[in-house]
C-alpha cells in the first residue's frame, strides 16, 4: 500500500508539472525511484491518472461538509489554504482545466463533469443562504451568474498564486466571499441574460 501511494503523490506531481499527455511512467518512476517497470505492476498511466483524480476529489472535503448556506461559502477560504499547502494538486487541476478541453483526452468528460458538479455546489450553497435568510432572495439567472463569477474568481485567483506565491491566497478568496455577500445584502443584482451562465 506504501508504495502504491508514492505512485500516486508521483504522478500528481508529474501530471501537474508535464500534463498527463506530455507526462510519462518513466518520469514517474523516476521520481519514485523505482522501474518503469515496477510502475506498471500497480498501474497503467490510464489507471494512475484515475486513482489520481479519485484521490484528488477524496482530499478536499471542506465544503461538502460544512453547514448550509454562507458557512459552506466561507469553506472556500479553508480550501484555498488546501491548495497553498497542496501545491502538486492545484497544479494538477489548473493543468487538467485546459488540457481536457480535448474532447479525446482521457479525462475530458471528468473534467467537465466536475466543473459542472462544482458550479452547481456553488449555485446550491447560494440558494440556502437565500432559503436560510442569510442573503435576499435571487431568481435563477442571478443565482447561475453568481456561481459562475464565483468559481472565476477561485480559478483566476489560483492561476495568479501559481505564479506569484508572494500572493494571500487565502485572505484574498475569503475577501472575495465577504464583499459578495455584503454585495448580495445591499440587493445588487447583475443584469445577464436569462441562460448566459447556465451548465444545464
Amino acid at each position: 500500500m506504501r508504495r502504491r501511494a508514492e505512485i500516486i503523490a508521483a504522478a500528481v506531481r508529474v501530471f501537474g508539472i508535464r500534463g498527463y499527455g506530455a507526462a510519462t511512467i518513466k518520469e514517474i518512476a523516476d521520481e519514485v525511484g523505482v522501474s518503469p517497470a515496477a510502475v506498471l505492476r500497480y498501474f497503467r498511466k490510464e489507471e494512475l491518472l484515475t486513482e489520481v483524480l479519485r484521490q484528488w476529489d477524496r482530499q478536499q472535503p471542506f465544503v461538502s461538509e460544512a453547514a448550509p448556506g454562507l458557512p459552506a461559502l466561507r469553506a472556500f477560504v479553508d480550501l484555498m489554504r488546501y491548495h497553498v499547502e497542496h501545491r502538486g494538486f492545484l497544479e494538477l487541476y489548473l493543468t487538467f482545466a485546459t488540457e481536457t478541453s480535448d474532447a479525446t483526452h482521457p479525462a475530458h468528460e471528468y473534467m467537465r463533469s466536475r466543473y459542472a458538479r462544482t458550479i452547481a455546489q456553488i449555485r446550491r450553497r447560494i440558494g440556502e443562504a437565500v432559503d436560510l435568510g442569510q442573503v435576499p432572495p435571487m431568481d435563477d439567472t442571478t443565482l447561475d451568474y453568481e456561481a459562475a463569477c464565483f468559481l472565476a474568481i477561485l480559478d483566476g485567483l489560483e492561476i495568479q498564486w501559481i505564479h506569484n506565491p508572494r500572493l494571500d491566497l487565502p485572505a484574498l478568496v475569503g475577501e472575495y466571499v465577504e464583499q459578495s455577500i455584503a454585495r448580495w445584502r445591499g440587493g445588487t443584482r447583475a443584469a445577464v441574460p436569462p441562460g448566459s451562465a447556465s451548465w444545464d
